[in-house]
């Protein structure tokens, strides 16, 4: 086994982290990577250490199984880790300035519709950018 500094560990932990946070890798994906590369150890020790069977350690590295919360929980504590929400990763479509949004040609749901099809309100408020205008800050 390799040992690493702790500023190595803890830039792995981090990267390790990052990944899985904007959604390029699963948590079983994320528990594999902190077990082989922060620790280095075999799935039948790492197990052990966790309280789990081997298989089930196996099935929880590839998204087979569903472990409770406490199981989870229970790993990611080894590395210094806790359970916790975080915000999403998302990208979300907007046109560019100045062309019209697309319409939905899909028909009204209910038993009877008042529309005939889905899209833009009528009476709506509509957003006017200016030439000069950058448009909304962040």
């Amino acid at each position: 086994m390799k040992t690493i500094t702790n500023e190595e560990r803890k830039r792995l932990i981090d990267d390790i982290m990052m990944q899985h946070a904007m959604g390029e890798e699963t948590l079983g994906t994320a528990i594999r990577r902190l077990r082989l590369e922060v620790t280095g150890l075999d799935q039948d020790t790492f197990a052990t250490m966790c309280a789990l069977s081997t298989k089930a350690l196996y099935q929880i590295e590839k998204d087979k199984a569903n472990p409770t919360i406490n199981t989870i929980d229970g790993i990611l504590r080894k590395f210094g880790l806790r359970l916790g929400l975080c915000l999403a990763a998302r990208t979300t479509y907007a046109p560019p300035l100045g062309q019209p949004q697309p319409v939905s040609r899909t028909p009204a749901r209910g038993a009877k519709p008042q529309r005939k099809q889905t899209g833009p309100l009528s009476g709506t408020a509509t957003l006017r950018v200016e030439e000069g205008d950058k448009g909304p800050s962040e």
